[in-house]
């Protein structure tokens, strides 16, 4: 009995087999002078750089950091 051929498409938003991913997700870690530290997650990469910004402008912060979480 021959194969059955089944032709799969690629997914396009480059996340492969791994259905749980519809969309990257952007870490924003801001530290404080005091030693404290603050993160937040963002889900598109404008809004998290915003924010990011937004912190700095801040005398009581130190540094804000975005990553890439997935």
């Amino acid at each position: 009995m021959p194969k059955k051929v089944t032709s799969k498409k690629k997914n396009a938003s480059g996340f492969g087999k791994d259905r749980r991913r519809k969309h990257h997700h952007f870490l924003v870690t801001v530290f404080y002078a005091d030693g404290e530290k603050f993160g937040r997650v963002y889900t598109d990469k404008e809004k998290a750089d915003r924010f990011a910004e937004r912190q700095r402008r801040s005398p009581i912060v130190k540094s804000a950091r975005i990553t890439l979480v997935s």
